[in-house]
């Protein structure tokens, strides 16, 4: 009886849980924690070839030539405003993408982003960033308008 009711509840599991497809967008975790701050210094860094085509956390694929950034939390869709604090060059850039996963940087930018900010030759930058407009076309401000959401509640 215990091996039934133990295989009953794994089966229950596996048909609760998501489909998985090769090719297909990834399913997003939801993204309860909002930053709240409007402005905030730190380490840029940049990302170009390598990733050319792959999909991004938003579900659209990677543009290097494209104004767009990578960011921990903010909601995707954000819009920012990017200063370089070296040249005080500044670009506004939408959130498209989760990163960076290098201990010490807070954004990464693409390539086409980092060329006009300046910083492209030393592949990172001291930068201020300051939120200018969340995503609107969601209601839940959570992920961008494409993208794949699946949560379990």
């Amino acid at each position: 009886m215990l091996k039934f009711v133990i295989g009953m509840g794994i089966a229950a599991f596996v048909a609760m849980s998501p489909p998985s497809h090769g090719g297909q967008p990834t399913y997003l975790p939801l993204n309860t924690q909002i930053t709240q701050e409007k402005a905030r210094n730190g380490v840029a860094s940049w990302y170009g070839e390598e990733c050319q085509g792959n999909p991004t956390a938003s579900g659209e694929s990677y543009n290097m030539d494209a104004l767009t950034a990578a960011h921990p939390s903010l909601p995707l869709g954000t819009r920012i405003k990017v200063t370089n604090l070296r040249n005080h060059r500044s670009l506004v850039l939408r959130i498209n993408d989760r990163g960076p996963y290098i201990p010490g940087r807070f954004l990464d930018v693409s390539q086409a982003a980092a060329r006009r900010l300046g910083f492209m030759r030393s592949g990172k930058a001291r930068v201020r960033i300051e939120v200018l407009r969340t995503a609107k076309d969601c209601g839940s401000h959570l992920v961008c308008p494409g993208a794949r959401l699946f949560a379990l509640n």
